[in-house]
């Protein structure tokens, strides 16, 4: 039926076909709402617009849906693209209603850099609306269809884009939802746009090998209908056409033509009971020679999104292949229906024990990612989840889990629960200890070895497959980050409130709060966290807690420090002289040294291999010999420079190494590059130039980092 002649009228008597008693009433108001709201309001082929609306209606009414549901489907746009308000639906329809139409309403107040950042922003607001209501995708999936249907009169660079991200995340996601009619139609849709030629030969071939193979079907099918009343088996045969981009991905995924493709025709028997399914099975298998690997039993072990079958390919009469599916014909409501086919609605559409099955991914997945920020993060994380292809694995116990092709033990774990994960030091696969990074296969039998010492790794992120694993160790190492850049953040900010000769109760004090407002920091935790990963430094938190010095106040340079006992320097031939170390080199002790008088400030402290020497010391006459005097736990100041990765924590990361020596920072500056690098410089404490050399190896041994130098 074309989208011009639907009717409202015909909407209605499709609803009261399935729920005689269905308000109509207010499927009659909606309708005459959303036409004066499209009033004047044309498609791009030039039809009313309201024709849009009824035909989602009518969609949504073939999917045998709740009146709310459909009444929604006819004022979906009505927000977005009309005058009407949320408060104009609420009052005329209710809450529920409202919520419902609110829910598929794009974020168009909002202002966004990219259309791509607009339609993931836009994506997760409709799944974090699915997860409360089902409803809400099962109306964006009619308005999908409809607009796919009719895609003809739009830009050619626009329909690449919808049918693109129809058969990315729709379909894929109508697939997680159990419905396979819909999953079918949009992906072809979709194909037909994209691949419009191979598309078109498909059909062509599909349709050749129908008509040749239609008589060797029948025959087929007459044997096992035959055989089944023999048995006294109750069922019905019929043959199914594989869909068309289900054959293409085929000949992709295996490299091979579509001559080579074996179940583009198949058989599809349903029966009662799934007693009798077996029983059918045990019949084709007597028959024929079954082909060793193409049985699947979905019954036994049915896949995430509900889907029961069995399937068996043999070769039937005169050597040909023959795939079957056999399932009840409860199983076949849900294997077409999917969510969609046993929804039972409470206060505001919430679902049943049974439906929340479907969903209950996509809750642990919305509260996995709820800390990320970026929309496209979590549109490819939704991704992750609707695409994989599965695995099923057993717990010591037989419990079944499901999980994506190329998982690993780690993914395992987190399927299990976050703390299993989080402890999680070794496994056993089929009573075999295996590596963390083994890839588990179909059937394994998987135990973890757990350690209350033990904690994740970044490193696992580059094994694990599953969005809940990768979201529990990112958000552990992100916890663990901020809790040991807390700690380095007490240890400078207490550092510099020593250096002031402050109490530590100023960190308490009313002035506090506006150093807060100043820096846009909402708590003391924060301010810790802020100053130990480098946004802020100690000394910038102080300064903006003391009251301004007058000018001539403020010392132009500390250069005067107590003579060689303190500092541990002896300068030869000069006795009680003012001396300080060069800021351009930071000499320590187990360098060699050399100094320069300079007026008026006694001399500076170089190391020999200095760079600034030669420009400075002009005057070979004011150069002096100096060395170390040994002994003592004296510090000296050293800078060092390190070039790394720019990642979340890196700065936090080389701090903890730092203080893990019981070496003092008392500065650190850091920058980021255009090509996602950090240079970050510290100033640290240290007693030699050994203890230096130790902490630089530790240093370029981690991940991340690419130079460190003085």
């Amino acid at each position: 039926m074309e989208e011009e002649s639907i009717k409202i009228d015909t909407v209605i008597e499709k609803v009261l076909s399935y729920s005689p008693d269905a308000d109509v009433e207010v499927l009659k108001r909606a309708y005459q709402f959303s036409s004066q709201a499209h009033f004047r309001q044309k498609r791009l082929e030039g039809s009313p617009y309201i024709g849009h609306p009824l035909a989602v209606a009518s969609i949504l009414a073939d999917m045998k849906m709740d009146v709310s549901t459909i009444v929604a489907g006819l004022l979906h746009d009505t927000i977005e693209d009309t005058s009407t308000t949320i408060n104009d639906i609420k009052d005329s329809f209710g809450e529920e209603i409202a919520f419902l139409v609110e829910a598929l309403t794009k974020l168009s107040k909002m202002q966004f850099t990219t259309k791509e950042d607009a339609q993931a922003e836009n994506f997760r607001k409709m799944l974090l609306a699915m997860s409360e209501d089902i409803r809400v995708i099962l109306i964006k999936f009619a308005d999908r269809l409809h607009n796919m249907k009719t895609l003809r009169h739009l830009p050619e660079s626009k329909k690449q884009r919808i049918a693109s991200e129809t058969i990315e995340i729709y379909a894929p996601l109508a697939n997680r939802l159990g419905i396979g009619w819909l999953k079918a139609e949009l992906e072809d849709l979709g194909f037909k746009i994209l691949m419009p030629e191979l598309y078109s030969d498909l059909v062509r071939k599909v349709a050749k090998r129908k008509e040749e193979q239609e008589k060797y079907l029948k025959e087929v099918t007459e044997i096992i209908e035959k055989k089944m009343k023999e048995e006294h088996i109750p069922g019905t045969v019929s043959g199914r056409i594989k869909h068309y981009y289900g054959i293409y991905q085929k000949m992709k995924n295996q490299e091979i033509t579509f001559e080579q493709v074996h179940d583009v025709l198949g058989l599809r028997i349903i029966t009662d009971t799934k007693a009798n399914c077996y029983a059918i099975l045990g019949i084709i298998h007597s028959l024929w020679t079954p082909i060793p690997g193409r049985f699947k039993d979905y019954i036994g072990v049915p896949k995430s999104n509900m889907y029961q079958s069995l399937h068996t390919t043999v070769i039937g009469p005169e050597g040909e292949r023959v795939e079957f599916q056999i399932r009840t014909s409860e199983m076949h409501m849900v294997a077409e229906h999917g969510i969609a086919s046993h929804w039972r609605y409470k206060e505001k559409g919430a679902v049943d024990e049974r439906s929340d099955r479907y969903i209950s991914w996509l809750r642990e997945l919305i509260q996995a990612q709820k800390d990320l920020v970026d929309a496209k993060d979590f549109l490819e994380a939704v991704k992750g989840e609707v695409t994989p292809e599965v695995i099923y694995v057993f717990t010591p116990r037989g419990e079944i889990k499901e999980l994506p092709i190329g998982s690993t033990p780690i993914d395992f774990a987190y399927s299990i629960h976050t703390e299993v994960g989080n402890r999680c030091v070794g496994a056993k696969v089929n009573d075999r200890i295996v590596s963390l990074k083994y890839t588990l296969k179909n059937g394994d039998t998987v135990e973890i070895i757990t350690s209350l010492t033990h904690w994740p790794s970044r490193d696992w992120l580059k094994v694990v497959v599953t969005q809940r694993a990768k979201s529990k160790i990112k958000q552990w190492i992100k916890t663990e980050e901020r809790k040991q850049s807390m700690e380095l953040g007490i240890k400078m900010l207490e550092g510099e409130i020593r250096k002031h000769d402050l109490s530590m109760s100023v960190l308490k004090s009313e002035a506090m709060q506006d150093v807060f407002k100043f820096f846009n920091i909402k708590s003391i935790d924060d301010l810790y966290a802020s100053v130990g990963f480098g946004k802020l430094s100690a000394h910038q938190i102080i300064n903006k807690l003391m009251p301004e010095k007058p000018a001539e106040e403020i010392p132009i340079a500390k250069i005067v420090k107590p003579p060689k006992a303190k500092r541990g320097i002896i300068i030869k031939g000069l006795d009680n002289v003012l001396y300080h170390t060069a800021k351009c080199c930071y000499p320590i002790p187990g360098d060699g040294l050399v100094g320069y008088i300079t007026r008026g400030k006694g001399v500076t402290i170089h190391r020999k291999d200095c760079p600034n020497l030669d420009r400075i010391a002009v005057d070979d006459a004011r150069l002096v010999d100096v060395e170390w005097k040994t002994g003592g736990d004296m510090t000296s100041p050293v800078k060092l420079f390190m070039e790394t990765i720019d990642r979340p924590g890196i700065l936090a990361t080389l701090s903890a190494v730092i203080s893990s020596v019981n070496i003092n920072i008392s500065h650190i500056e850091a920058s980021s590059t255009d090509d996602k690098k950090a240079h970050i410089t510290f100033i640290l404490e240290v007693k030699d130039k050994h203890q230096l050399s130790g902490l630089t190896q530790k240093i370029a041994q981690l991940e991340g980092v690419i130079r460190v130098t003085r």
